[in-house]
């Protein structure tokens, strides 16, 4: 009995062990692993992962997110997703090692698709807004008031500026008569064609030439469509200024009856502050030279505020403030000139003249404008003048030349030259108009302050300027000298 117990004993036990022995052979087709260990394992090649739907490619702004923070495509974190879970889109970065699996992308993806996505459509913005920016800017017909009779400032210019810095401001300065308003207009915007009735800065009238008086009083102001402004001034006086003319039987208006005190501070005004806001000034005689002329700039140079500078260490030693001080293109307008001011020896002593005058004057007065290379004078070497200004020449209109144009070739001539015109000594009126328009527009456009200047912005700093001219201590000072 104990034999047969035995012996069914170890059968069982044999069965048992055959049965362990099958088990751990089957063991690599058994289904029932661990969930843990499930997750170890990658997706089966039949079940490949899905292709991300097309809604995060309305959203390329998030693609950034991934590449700044040095991680790798989106795509590879599927390999660590669930099974049976759909995989995350592609734009979204990959969760941190102590984020739960399965949790979406976190609250900086949104903000980013926020300040993206986020603003308002174009069709919200307005018709009529969209429309007036894309407009050209206003364009001028005539000349408006900057500074006014009373030497006062108007803001009415504002109207026609822009916010764009590409500008060039062009003031002129000259005493009675010389044709200031006259050759600001040709520069700006008129032709020696047209009627003088229409140019945008009013010339001198017959009656007011019988006065004695001046057109222009105050500041008048012009901007082109090429956004160059012009400055046109009233005529600058002096105390010896007003004693030449005296003395020159010139007639004075009844508003020049006054102390010479006060009118030589309001030209000095003006041309302090052309100093200070202009990049050319155009200083126009009508004839050679006079000397009150040149004292008057130096004086003008002299009073002329000072250059803002954008902190206080900038501007605490002598020698920075000076370097950054600004002084503008200055150019000499020999006006109605005749036909021997043409004649190379005569021109010469014009820019050696002028050149001992402003020897030592800050103001750029050489180097910019040049009669030589623009072909005024073809016969001359461009090594003429040992010492070269900016002065250009510029004869009477045509209609005023008419009398003095000598006389065409007599009847016993050749019919071919009699033909001619009579030798005037230098191109037309109309081919030096444009040597000098082209020149001007063309000089450099240095800074004017320590910042670029917008047009807009050049009007509050020209305002800003003429407040301080008119309080400058400095020209009360020399005010009170001069009493």
């Amino acid at each position: 009995m104990w034999g047969s117990r035995y012996l069914s004993d170890s059968a069982i036990l044999d069965g048992s062990e055959e049965t362990s022995t099958a088990v751990m052979q089957k063991t690599p087709i058994i289904l029932s692993k661990p969930p843990a260990e499930r997750s170890k394992q990658p997706p089966p090649p039949a079940a490949p992962a899905a292709p991300p739907a097309p809604a995060p490619l309305e959203k390329p702004i998030v693609l950034m997110k991934p590449r700044e923070e040095g991680k790798g495509p989106a795509a590879t974190t599927s390999a660590s997703t669930p099974e049976g879970t759909a995989p995350p889109p592609p734009a979204a970065p990959v969760p941190p090692k102590g984020e739960k699996e399965g949790q979406r992308p976190t609250q900086p993806v949104y903000q980013i698709q926020n300040r993206g996505m986020g603003t308002a459509a174009p069709a919200a913005m307005d018709p009529v807004v969209g429309q007036a920016k894309l407009l050209p800017p206003e364009r001028m017909k005539h000349s408006i008031k900057l500074v006014d009779d009373q030497m006062n400032w108007c803001d009415s210019a504002i109207e026609y500026l822009l916010d764009q810095t590409d500008v060039l401001v062009v003031g002129v300065l000259g005493l009675q008569g010389t044709g200031k308003s006259m050759v600001m207009s040709l520069l700006s915007a008129n032709t020696p064609e047209e009627d003088q009735r229409a140019y945008v800065f009013r010339a001198q009238s017959a009656e007011m030439k019988e006065r004695g008086g001046n057109q222009t009083s105050g500041i008048d102001f012009f901007i082109t469509q090429e956004r160059i402004v012009f400055l046109d001034t009233q005529p600058i006086l002096s105390p010896s200024i007003l004693d030449h003319l005296i003395n020159n039987d010139r007639k004075l208006p009844p508003e020049y009856n006054l102390p010479h005190t006060y009118v030589e501070m309001q030209s000095l005004q003006i041309a302090a502050f052309l100093f200070t806001v202009c990049h050319v000034v155009i200083v126009v005689q009508d004839w050679f030279t006079d000397l009150s002329l040149y004292r008057f700039l130096q004086t003008a140079e002299m009073v002329k505020p000072s250059t803002p500078s954008p902190s206080h260490e900038s501007s605490s030693s002598s020698g920075s403030e000076e370097g950054a001080e600004y002084y503008p293109h200055l150019v000499f307008l020999q006006n109605k000139a005749r036909r021997e001011d043409f004649c190379p020896r005569k021109l010469r002593q014009m820019h050696l003249m002028i050149d001992q005058l402003m020897a030592h004057s800050h103001l750029r007065y050489k180097g910019t404008l040049s009669m030589l290379q623009c072909n005024v004078f073809p016969g001359l070497p461009p090594d003429f003048l040992d010492s070269e200004v900016n002065l250009f020449l510029m004869p009477f209109m045509d209609s005023e030349t008419e009398s003095e144009t000598p006389p065409r070739a007599g009847p016993g001539s050749s019919p071919l030259f009699s033909l001619l015109p009579g030798y005037r000594g230098h191109p037309s009126f109309q081919s030096l108009v444009s040597k000098l328009r082209s020149q001007v527009m063309s000089m450099a456009r240095p800074q004017l302050s320590h910042t670029i200047l917008t047009e807009k912005n050049w009007f509050h700093y020209a305002a800003r300027i003429w407040d301080g001219v008119k309080k400058s201590s400095a020209l009360a000072e020399y005010s009170r000298l001069l009493a």
